[in-house]
């Protein structure tokens, strides 16, 4: 039930995946041969940490998938998707991905943004009315798009009673939001989930575009991604492929029913496999790093990014422990649709779970180390985020991948030889005109000298000028190799055209 995708692409090749239609949109593939290399000796340890968390939680079936630059190279899956028929589950297998739909949601409403179908700054009073006046005080502001997008909005967090909304009409939801919706906080103050929140951006689809949340996702999202395998329905799915969902209590595996698809599904309802949901994962991680070449994907790249962005902080988590046990302090947010975090080594993950009755989910990616994971299963609320962050940090940490990065920008690159033909002894550095008005203000030539020419006689010989690093297009270092020691230069560059040096540091560093 395991399988390997060898396959390294070059950069900027489009793929022809078989079950993508030939109209369908293809991410750029930045598949490294090297990288793919580093991991491939890790697929089998994947394999058994997968598989014995499955056992140990009580997983009926599950179907698991590794993306690297925008391709699944590898994928798996364990059990059974039906344990009265006893068929097994694959990774072509529908799960219903539950909380993981918001992600599709949020998208879909950016896309509509893009289109100047509607603005995030939007109060929803202007598209569902009865939502007019509602506050939890008198000074609070009208809740927007973007409060929903955040969970901000000030609803009270909803769950499990969300889940069992899943399948209520449109007018179900109007009657409730006429009742008077409870507020646990002011609009903008604080982060809370909310499926609600959730589900009226459905409907603002709805009124926006004039069809279904589900059309709009389905005919904007799924189809140029070529995603064959995606549903909200249940009895749409082919019933051999169809994953039931179970509960484990008293020892034991109880089928849970399944629900039918309505206006809360905007909030959890989508079904699909591991295969087909690649494909979105894919364009996620296409959207990294920011760059010049075509853009044409169903929303925009810039989109995409923006979907990444913390919009509202969640919490600093100075004690935890990943699940190796090392210590590393986290702080989190909460995007368009998906979680935010970022670690104690700088390590930015996206991620989301989801949790219904009869199964669990959760799907996360590291932008700018461009790898991520994919992992379904039907038991109830599955706890597959914990075991999804071990298998991203093994990958990232024993294969010793590194971000990738843009090239370093021209002017970066100039600015770097005009520094070494001054180095160390600054002669004439002022009449070379790299250097910003503020310079020499704020750095003295005969000090420059002295503290160049010192670092530079304990280096020795040069040996190697390395290519500068861009930490960003305006701001990089570079290292100087010597005979007895190495030597770093950063220097950060001006805002106005060209570009010149404002900033300049030089250090001994280890070798």
């Amino acid at each position: 039930m395991f399988k390997t995708i060898l396959t390294a692409v070059s950069l900027m090749i489009l793929s022809n995946a078989t079950s993508q239609t030939k109209t369908s949109y293809q991410p750029p593939h930045f598949t490294d041969e090297s990288r793919l290399k580093k991991i491939e000796p890790l697929f089998s340890a994947v394999e058994k940490i997968y598989k014995e968390y499955a056992e140990k939680n009580h997983f009926p079936g599950y179907s698991f998938g590794i993306m690297l630059d925008g391709k699944l190279v590898y994928s798996g899956s364990g059990g059974y998707t039906d344990i009265d028929k006893k068929i097994p589950a694959t990774t072509s297998s529908m799960f219903r991905i539950a909380s993981m739909s918001k992600s599709f949601t949020a998208m879909a409403i950016l896309k509509l943004r893009d289109e100047g179908k509607l603005k995030l700054d939007d109060p929803v009073y202007m598209y569902i009315p009865e939502m007019k006046g509602q506050q939890l005080t008198s000074d609070a502001p009208a809740i927007t798009i973007k409060n929903l997008m955040s969970h901000s909005a000030g609803f009270p967090e909803d769950n499990p009673w969300g889940d069992r909304q899943l399948a209520n009409t449109d007018a179900q939801l109007i009657e409730l939001i006429k009742r008077g919706i409870s507020f646990s906080n002011d609009p903008g103050l604080q982060y809370e989930y909310s499926n609600l929140g959730f589900t009226m951006l459905g409907y603002i689809i709805k009124k926006v575009s004039g069809v279904s949340y589900e059309e709009y996702i389905a005919k904007n999202i799924w189809k140029p991604l070529g995603m064959p395998q995606a549903e909200w329905e249940y009895t749409k799915v082919p019933a051999n492929e169809l994953a039931h969902g179970y509960r484990w209590i008293n020892n034991n595996w109880r089928e849970e029913a399944l629900l039918h698809d309505g206006i809360y599904g905007s909030m959890g309802g989508m079904i699909t496999s591991v295969e087909s949901f690649s494909k979105y994962v894919a364009l996620h991680q296409s959207a990294w790093p920011p760059r010049d070449d075509a853009d044409n994907g169903p929303v925009k790249r810039s989109s995409i990014r923006e979907m990444h962005q913390p919009w509202r902080f969640g919490a600093l988590t100075a004690d935890y422990k990943y699940p190796d046990g090392r210590t590393c302090p986290i702080a989190t947010g909460y995007c368009y649709g998906l979680g935010w975090t970022k670690d104690c080594d700088g390590r930015v993950m996206i991620a989301h779970s989801g949790g219904l009755p009869g199964f669990g989910s959760n799907w996360r990616i590291m932008p700018e180390y461009g790898i991520g994971v994919i992992l379904f299963a039907n038991v109830t609320y599955a706890p597959t985020g914990v075991v999804n962050i071990r298998v991203l940090d093994t990958l990232v940490r024993a294969a010793q991948l590194q971000p990738r990065q843009l090239p370093a920008s021209a002017i970066l690159k100039e600015r770097q030889a005009g520094l070494m033909k001054l180095l160390p002894n600054w002669k004439n550095a002022q009449a070379s005109g790299i250097f910003a008005v503020n310079f020499f203000m704020d750095y003295f030539t005969e000090s420059l000298e002295k503290e160049a020419t010192d670092i530079f006689n304990k280096a020795g010989k040069i040996i190697r000028v390395g290519e500068v690093v861009p930490e960003n297009q305006m701001r990089g270092y570079f290292i100087i190799e010597g005979e007895k020691a190495n030597i770093q230069v950063s220097f950060t560059l001006t805002p106005e055209t060209p570009a010149l040096i404002q900033e300049y540091h030089i250090r001994e560093v280890k070798r």
